[in-house]
C-alpha cells in the first residue's frame, strides 16, 4: 500500500499537518514534505494551505474520494484473508437511527463480540441520512420504504407504526373516534419530528373497507428529534405515530395506549441492512449482518 495515500487520508481526516504528523508519528514539517511529493508525483494541488486550515482542492476531493475506496477495498482484502483462515476479523463500522441503535442493537452487541474476538467494532448513531462511501460505513442500518441503488441490502423487518397517546392525554382530550377527528386542531394535538408529516395511514374502516388515508398537521412541539417525539407523547402533549419498536415497551407498561387500534403506518416501510455492492462481501459484514437477521426474525421482539 502506497504510504503516502495513507498518510493524505490522515492529514484530511485529522484536518491539519500537525494533527496528522503526532497521529502517526511524524514531525509537521515531514508531513509538508511527504504532502509536497505526493502532489509533485500527480503534477496537481491537493490542497490549499492557509494559516487557519486545510481545504481541498476539486482535484484533491475526487482524489480523496479515490483513495478512501482503495484503503477500504485494501483494508476489506486483509480482513477477508485473515477471515478465511481464523474467522471475520479487522474494523466494522456500522450506522444506525439513533433510538433503534440504542434499544435493539446496543444492548446484543456483547454477544456478537463475543463471537467474533477479532472484530473491532465502530458504532455511529444517527438520525439523519449517512453517505455509506463517503462515511466509509460497512453496515447501515435504515428504515425506509426504499434503499435505493448501489447497495446491497436485506429486509430484516417490516417497521410497524401505530397511533398512541399517553392516558393522561386521553383523560384530558379524549380519544379520537376516527382519523377526521385528527385534523381537528380545537381537540386534538398531534406529535411528529421534522419531516415526517404527512402520515400515510392504512387499514381506515376495518377490514370489510380498509382504504389509505392521509393525515398532514403540524407538530405540537417542533423538533427534529424523535426521541424527543416518544417522551412528549409519553408525558401527554399529544398523539404521535410510532415505531411499535420504539414504543412496545411503553404499550406494555401502560405509559402509551394504542388509539385507533384499525390504522397503522403504510406498511412499505421496512427495516434494512444495507452496505455498499461489492464483488464479493467481507466476512465481517456478512457475519453482522446474519447476526442482525437472527435477532430480529423471524418475527421480531418488539411484535410479542
Amino acid at each position: 500500500m502506497d504510504a503516502d495515500y495513507v498518510l493524505f487520508a490522515k492529514i484530511i481526516e485529522s484536518g491539519s499537518l500537525s494533527a496528522a504528523g503526532r497521529a502517526v508519528g511524524l514531525s509537521p514539517a515531514m508531513v509538508s514534505k511527504r504532502l509536497a511529493r505526493l502532489e509533485a508525483r500527480l503534477g496537481a494541488a491537493l490542497v490549499n494551505r492557509t494559516t487557519r486550515r486545510l481545504a481541498l482542492t476539486e482535484t484533491g476531493a475526487r482524489f480523496h474520494a479515490d483513495v478512501l475506496a482503495i484503503l477500504k477495498a485494501v483494508a476489506e482484502a486483509e480482513a477477508r484473508v485473515a477471515g478465511d483462515k481464523d474467522g471475520p476479523a479487522g474494523l466494522l463500522r456500522v450506522s444506525a437511527p439513533t433510538s433503534f441503535g440504542r434499544l435493539h442493537i446496543a444492548p446484543h452487541l456483547k454477544r456478537f463480540l463475543d463471537a467474533y474476538p477479532r472484530i473491532t467494532l465502530d458504532l455511529d448513531l444517527s438520525d439523519g441520512f449517512v453517505d455509506l462511501m463517503a462515511a466509509r460505513i460497512d453496515v447501515a442500518v435504515r428504515i425506509t420504504p426504499t434503499v435505493g441503488g448501489g447497495v446491497s441490502a436485506r429486509r430484516l423487518a417490516t417497521n410497524r407504526r401505530i397511533l398512541c397517546a399517553a392516558p393522561a392525554y386521553i383523560a384530558q382530550h379524549g380519544a379520537p373516534e376516527d382519523t377526521a377527528a385528527l385534523g381537528d386542531t380545537q381537540r386534538h394535538r398531534l406529535l411528529a419530528a421534522t419531516g415526517q408529516f404527512p402520515w400515510r395511514l392504512t387499514g381506515v374502516g376495518g377490514s370489510a373497507g380498509a382504504r389509505t388515508v392521509t393525515i398532514d398537521g403540524t407538530s405540537r412541539v417542533r423538533t427534529n428529534s424523535s426521541e424527543v417525539v416518544r417522551e412528549l407523547c409519553i408525558a401527554g402533549v399529544g398523539i404521535a405515530l410510532r415505531s411499535l419498536w420504539d414504543v412496545s415497551a411503553d404499550l406494555a407498561a401502560g405509559r402509551l395506549v394504542r388509539i385507533l387500534p384499525d390504522c397503522e403506518g403504510s406498511a412499505d416501510v421496512g427495516i434494512y441492512a444495507v452496505s455498499p455492492r461489492r464483488p464479493e462481501t467481507a466476512p465481517a459484514v456478512r457475519a453482522f449482518t446474519d447476526f442482525l437477521e437472527g435477532l430480529y426474525g423471524p418475527v421480531p421482539p418488539w411484535e410479542g
